[in-house]
């Protein structure tokens, strides 16, 4: 056995040799269109960052009043622009309106059935004061808490700027969780208020929403009041005398002139709750000055905003590229956003490129399980539309195997159009790692390089630095004005979790490697490894190796226990229509046997129609160990999209 594989670190054993070169055509109008710029910003955020943030922050976001210390380190907590006060729904709405702007488009939307509806700086505005106003008339202030639990509507992001105009705290859960989590939630954040619809549009159906949120509220105790949207019409819908108010009767009467409130630059912004390996949901806090500085500073990096830009991001607000890349990034950069309320393949698997060409859409910002579910419903789909107006992509949520990545670069990039393959997480508030389109040479499958603040490290089990053949365990080395400020009323599980196992550095919870260009690459969650006979494997690697196989659209890779090898290798794969037989199965064996090598051939492989995974589209890779191992399910699956593709693999295994 190596040393380097007794220290623990991981073996790397997938070889991408690819390289896609930004065209000069889109280098020419970058935001970042030389290496050098790249290079000096990075140097500067990393060896003087006090005078690189300062500049950022008072150049991006408006101070009602200056702050006076850049940041303060206390391992493992950070303060950012202490003594200033500023407001994110100022940034990302008011201050467009003040500079002239107020007639550009902010959000463009489009529900599910097909209705619509724009509206301009100026009308958000004026909707999210009238909000604003509502929430004070119905008892929230400052330091509230306000669960929201709705649909993909513009007054979701409405109720979210509402809460950040006035100071308080939002905490946003997907439309799509049970009563029992949202109780969780309601609870743990002690919140005073959720704001919800009568019902939601999901494939043709309408689901209701507030009966679910009834539910709830009967094991809420601290909630005081729920406003509810008509958003489906239904006449039916419950409402609690005292406690349950409808928006029209109360936003809509407001006179929409409230100001955005001077707030310290740490007040809570919002809690967002994600899920850990145990049962209990974990609340992560942002604040207000780092977190918008980063989300919108990121944006205007990583996708290189431009004036006349049309983009749309197609995740859900319930998530934290809703709340980056939606709201607060991109509405504090100036931008005109999409947002779409329904699924991405109601009434046909068409739509989301019927919507890229009747809105021309210039840059699209979408998550691998969606380009892979694009392959396998066919490019038919994708060749009944006009797609020409697309400049730019991006990908978020997992790594997105190089298949995929080659598909999206060419069948809806036409070969033109630079990825932006992102990593970042709920807890670093935006984007850590990416290409710069202008500048930065793709690899297939490779976040490439660290934005400027980001100081990544990868070590190996005993804490030592891993060489360039091998991975480890990601880590960030200095602080940066996104990251997390703790988890709601826990701070011992914030500290254990996130800054002990290598003290006064982030562990993020990931695995990754560096190669010889400095290009980064995300080897799965440090749960993910698999160790055969002593040699640590990415799961990942052989994900990606199956995939590559043309009659595979999606792949997860575990480890399950073996008497002899420690731990023998399981992949769940599912075909893109091709018969599932022995034939198959052995093909698979040695498909991934030539790609990556007689170590990482899997034992088991189990043929399914679906994986199971997030309501965010991200694989339960932990549940499928359990499947694997022949365990009784452990952990929360209170995010599990379909239960009934995780009953099935249990009844055949």
């Amino acid at each position: 056995m190596s040393e380097a594989t007794q220290s623990g670190s991981i073996d790397h054993v997938l070889h991408e040799r690819r390289l896609f070169h930004p065209k000069p055509e889109f280098t020419q109008k970058a935001v970042i269109s030389t290496v050098e710029q790249y290079q000096e910003l990075y140097a500067a955020a990393r060896d003087t960052p006090d005078a690189f943030w300062r500049d950022q922050a008072n150049e991006h976001l408006h101070w009602f009043e200056p702050f006076d210390e850049v940041c303060r380190w206390e391992p493992p907590h950070a303060n950012w622009f202490v003594g200033g006060k500023t407001n994110a729904c100022y940034n990302a709405v008011d201050s467009h309106v003040q500079a002239g702007r107020g007639d550009k488009l902010a959000i463009i939307w489009e529900g599910e059935p097909g209705d619509t509806r724009t509206l301009t700086y100026r009308e958000l505005q004026t909707e999210v004061a009238k909000c604003a106003e509502g929430l004070v008339e119905l008892g929230i202030q400052q330091g509230d808490v306000v669960s929201i639990y709705m649909p993909m509507t513009p007054e979701l992001a409405i109720a979210m700027l509402a809460c950040a105009r006035i100071g308080a705290v939002h905490s946003v859960i997907f439309a799509g969780f049970s009563a029992e989590s949202i109780a969780d939630r309601n609870n743990d954040a002690s919140a005073k208020m959720v704001i919800t619809s009568d019902g939601l549009n999901r494939r043709g159906n309408v689901l209701p929403l507030k009966a679910t949120v009834d539910e709830a509220l009967a094991k809420s105790p601290t909630v005081q009041t729920c406003l509810v949207l008509r958003r489906t019409g239904g006449d039916d819908t419950p409402m609690t005398a005292g406690r349950d108010v409808w928006w029209h009767d109360v936003i809509d009467k407001q006179p929409g002139d409230l100001a955005a409130k001077p707030l310290d630059s740490e007040t809570p912004l919002f809690i967002l709750y994600t899920s850990g390996s145990t049962g209990k949901p974990k609340g992560i806090l942002h604040t207000t000055a780092g977190y918008n500085l980063w989300a919108k500073r990121t944006f205007q990096w990583v996708f290189d905003h431009r004036e006349d830009d049309v983009y749309w991001c197609t995740a859900d607000c319930g998530w934290i590229t809703g709340h980056s890349y939606i709201v607060y990034g991109p509405l504090s950069a100036g931008a005109t956003c999409v947002m779409y309320e329904g699924a991405p393949n109601h009434p046909a698997e068409d739509r989301f490129w019927e919507l890229v060409e009747k809105y021309k859409v210039t840059i699209l910002y979408t998550a691998p399980t969606a380009v892979r579910a694009f392959i396998k419903w066919g490019d038919h789909h994708v060749d009944k539309h006009d797609l020409s107006s697309l400049r730019l992509l991006g990908s978020v949520g997992e790594g997105i195997n190089p298949e995929a990545w080659m598909w999206y670069h060419e069948k809806i990039g036409g070969g033109r159009c630079p990825i932006v393959d992102t990593w970042w997480q709920t807890e670093t508030g935006g984007i850590m790692m990416s290409p710069l389109p202008g500048i930065t040479p793709t690899k297939p499958g490779s976040c490439t390089k660290p934005l400027p603040g980001v100081v990544p490290m990868i070590v190996d089990e005993l804490g030592n630095d891993v060489d360039t053949e091998h991975g480890g365990k990601l880590c960030i080395a200095q602080p940066w004005p996104g990251m997390l400020r703790g988890i709601w009323g826990d701070e011992q599980r914030f500290v254990e979790q996130y800054w002990t196992d290598v003290p006064g550095n982030y562990l993020t919870g990931d695995n990754a490697r560096c190669d010889r260009d400095g290009y980064y690459w995300i080897m799965g969650r440090i749960d993910d490894v698999i160790n055969v006979s002593g040699h640590r494997l990415s799961t990942i690697e052989v994900e990606s190796a199956l995939v590559s196989h043309p009659d595979v659209c999606e792949a997860a890779v575990v480890g399950r226990p073996d008497d002899l090898k420690g731990q023998a290798i399981a992949a769940f794969v599912t075909t893109t229509g091709r018969e599932c037989n022995d034939e198959l199965l052995k093909e698979l064996k040695l498909h991934v046997r030539k790609q990556i090598g007689a170590l990482a051939q899997p034992d088991d492989i189990r043929f399914t129609a679906a994986l199971p995974k997030t309501r965010s589209g991200k694989i339960m890779r932990r549940l499928l160990r359990d499947v694997a191992a022949g365990r009784e399910l452990a952990g929360d699956t209170s995010t599990l999209e379909d239960l009934a593709s995780l009953a099935k693999l249990q009844e055949e295994s």
